[in-house]
């Protein structure tokens, strides 16, 4: 055969021979609502000095790792209260964030310091559909593309669709957010060009996350917040993934994949909740100082003794103590606290005003309106019988009275609280100080 021929032979044999998918690793690290509880929790979880150690232990000779975190810095304990969130993105900075994106609770305290906040993270933060009145995204990005092990990485941030319900109405005066999903896969094929894979990084309700994976396949990873229980395992669907670790620093996951480069999809995964444990583990010197240095400024306000527990509260014992606090200090009839605003347990023995910070570190006020019987919501009452034309008080946080018609809240429309009674923390102070007992 002629050399000619046989080179044009050799050519074409090239040409169709299909070039093999290469399979690349990529390892992500990740966690969700932080909530700003930079020290341990009573039960020896977390504490981002612990967290900081897991996270550097997990990514030693780890090549190919990221760490992103998937909303709710901010909002959670008295040094996030008293500075407004600031000092957590600060020691947040020491974790080594490649990605973030913003949670409901990281808009507490007005847009504006959540701009300060995503100005002060020294890793971008994502956000995909939060815009204003004409369509101008909150966030500078919607997404953002990683480079790593060869793997071009599109790390795409997404918010609830129930923010309206979740944040203060002022917030909704300025921005607001466009659907979730719908957003999301706009993104996702515009990337599909430009990545070898694309990751949600949600901070999204339960059902959004199911809804994610029946409804956007473009999506094959998903790593979500919102929730704070986390998954015992994967949610997993068509070949997709989706994982969440347990809030407040309890958790980092791990998820490793190996990532099929023609299909940009994962072939296979394992995933782990590594906890953080505060006996075991070594605090990082770094992070230790950092965060004293701000416990420190508050300690002198939120480190002294205030009653006794003759047992522990679990959050729904707690819920029965905020309301007999808002009655009594109120002189209502009636009182309700939606169970999301009760943020913490009421430990068994001495109790010092750190508590109630913790259990109630939102400024929420407390209104009081009167109402006929008839009129009072059926998850007020709890099978109390009331005469139908008498007045009667109801005492609420001003978060329901804003939001009276969401699943967690009065289950009605059209009250009216007149009455402000001060802020609910400083109610729960006298209240526990005066008893003295709790039990």
């Amino acid at each position: 055969m002629h050399p000619w021929i046989r080179r044009r032979l050799a050519l074409a044999l090239l040409i169709c021979t299909p070039v093999a998918a290469e399979i690349r690793s990529l390892t992500i690290l990740h966690t969700n609502d932080l909530h700003a509880r930079m020290m341990p929790l009573a039960s020896q979880r977390g504490g981002f000095a612990f967290l900081a150690t897991v996270i550097r232990r997990e990514r030693a000779g780890c090549n190919d790792c990221i760490l992103l975190n998937a909303g709710d810095v901010a909002q959670g304990s008295p040094v996030s209260t008293i500075f407004h969130g600031l000092p957590i993105f600060e020691v947040a900075n020491l974790l080594g964030y490649d990605v973030g994106t913003l949670g409901n609770h990281d808009f507490d305290y007005g847009w504006m310091q959540t701009r300060k906040f995503m100005q002060t993270a020294k890793y971008p933060i994502v956000s995909s559909n939060v815009v204003g009145a004409e369509g101008q995204l909150f966030a500078a990005k919607p997404y953002v593309i990683l480079t790593v092990n060869k793997l071009r990485v599109a790390v795409i941030g997404a918010m609830t669709d129930d923010l309206k319900t979740l944040t203060v109405p002022a917030i909704m005066e300025q921005w607001h957010t466009t659907p979730v999903i719908e957003t999301a896969r706009k993104y996702a094929a515009e990337l599909k060009a430009k990545s070898d894979l694309i990751v949600l990084l949600g901070h999204v309700t339960p059902q959004e996350e199911l809804k994610f994976l029946a409804e956007a396949p473009e999506i094959p990873v998903l790593v979500t917040g919102h929730a704070h229980n986390g998954l015992p395992q994967p949610l997993t669907r068509d070949g997709r993934i989706l994982v969440r670790v347990k809030g407040y620093a309890e958790e980092l996951g791990r998820l490793e994949l190996k990532v099929d480069t023609e299909k940009k999809a994962p072939v296979d995964y394992t995933w782990k909740h590594i906890p953080i444990d505060s006996t075991s583990t070594a605090p990082a010197a770094d992070v230790a100082a950092a965060v004293k240095r701000w416990e420190d400024e508050v300690s002198a306000r939120v480190d002294r003794p205030l009653a006794v527990s003759a047992r522990a509260f679990d959050k729904r014992g707690v819920k029965a103590l905020i309301e007999q606090a808002m009655r009594t200090q109120t002189g209502a009839d009636f009182a309700f606290m939606n169970s999301g605003g009760v943020r913490d347990i009421v430990p068994k023995g001495q109790l010092m005003v750190r508590n109630i910070w913790d259990i109630m570190p939102f400024d929420n006020r407390v209104v009081v309106g009167k109402f006929k019987g008839r009129d009072l919501p059926a998850v007020v009452l709890s099978g109390r019988q009331v005469e139908p034309d008498r007045d009667y008080t109801l005492a609420v946080t001003d978060f329901s009275a804003a939001n009276q018609s969401t699943p967690e809240n009065l289950h009605t429309t059209g009250l009216q609280f007149p009455d402000d009674a001060g802020l609910l923390r400083d109610i729960l102070l006298e209240w526990f100080r005066n008893k003295k007992l709790i039990e």
